[in-house]
């Protein structure tokens, strides 16, 4: 009897990475002339990015730097789920920025439901923050593969642990 074949489907965020488009973000903000002399800070607290800047316009322009340099990088924009603008201490404005990885319970009954219509032979099983498919045949898992990069869940899928 063959062996079983499996991969997981997670949505996750290289960290190293947006750590990377970070740093090179906040090197464009002390180097911008419209920048100088002003408050304008980015950092990442227990999985949320901090934003703080003077006024609304630079907070934006921020995020747009931030977002530029994570297209570069190859990090789905996806992934930012950026907070209401609130006002802060002297005349400032803050925002936070959630980084939204794994997969809900709606999104990944969304995606089994999904497999099971395709009628390919596999199984899908919901797990904490992610979805295992597995079955006999290659094939078919790459059809899976296949059918979700074609759907749109929301969110940025990953397919890891092949084997």
């Amino acid at each position: 009897m063959a062996k079983d074949s499996s991969f997981d489907v997670v949505s996750q965020i290289d960290m190293q990475e947006l750590d990377n488009a970070l740093n090179q973000t906040r090197k464009e903000i002390s180097q911008r002339y419209d920048f100088r002399g002003s408050v304008a800070e980015i950092e990442l607290v227990e999985g949320d990015l901090k934003f703080a800047a003077e006024d609304e316009y630079k907070l934006g322009a921020m995020l747009d730097m931030l977002r530029q340099r994570m297209a570069k990088r190859g990090l789905s924009l996806r992934s930012l789920d950026p907070g209401k603008i609130e006002d802060a201490a002297k005349g400032t404005v803050r925002q936070t920025v959630k980084l939204k990885q794994g997969i809900s319970k709606e999104v990944a009954k969304q995606i089994v439901a999904a497999i099971k219509a395709s009628k390919l032979k596999v199984s899908a099983q919901q797990q904490e923050n992610q979805v295992r498919v597995s079955g006999a045949k290659k094939d078919d898992l790459q059809a899976v593969i296949q059918l979700l990069r074609n759907g749109d869940y929301g969110i940025d899928l990953q397919f890891i642990n092949m084997r």
